[in-house]
């Protein structure tokens, strides 16, 4: 593969204001709306011309959220930093912030909607 593995990610959400409103909190981001026809996406911010993978938080018909196998990971300057901000805006602390050795260290979170997510921070 001449890139990375990854080119995008989806996070199924069943409440979409609820689901912005935890990820805007944790993040300090403001999320976009993509139109698509038939689902509802908000993504997080991108810049093309930067290293990293895109993404949206997605609401569609007959796809649940929480209780899948994938965790996706964000880059975090101190993961801890943002799994408080996760509990304090209504999700829940997993595994707090722990060591990957020489790799950094990652915290995992469950979202509002019931997915984990992984947090990664090299401090």
């Amino acid at each position: 593969m001449a890139n990375n593995s990854v080119g995008w990610f989806e996070i199924y959400v069943q409440d979409m204001d609820r689901a912005r409103r935890f990820y805007e909190a944790v993040f300090s981001v403001s999320l976009e709306r993509l139109e698509s026809p038939n689902i509802e996406m908000w993504a997080f911010p991108m810049q093309p011309d930067r290293p990293g993978t895109a993404g949206s938080l997605v609401k569609m018909e007959g796809f649940p959220s929480g209780g899948n196998s994938t965790i996706v990971y964000f880059t975090c300057a101190d993961c801890a930093t943002e799994a408080s901000r996760a509990a304090a805006s209504g999700g829940k602390i997993f595994k707090s912030k722990f060591t990957i050795g020489q790799y950094g260290f990652i915290a995992l979170v469950v979202d509002t909607e019931g997915n984990m997510i992984g947090l990664h921070s090299m401090q």
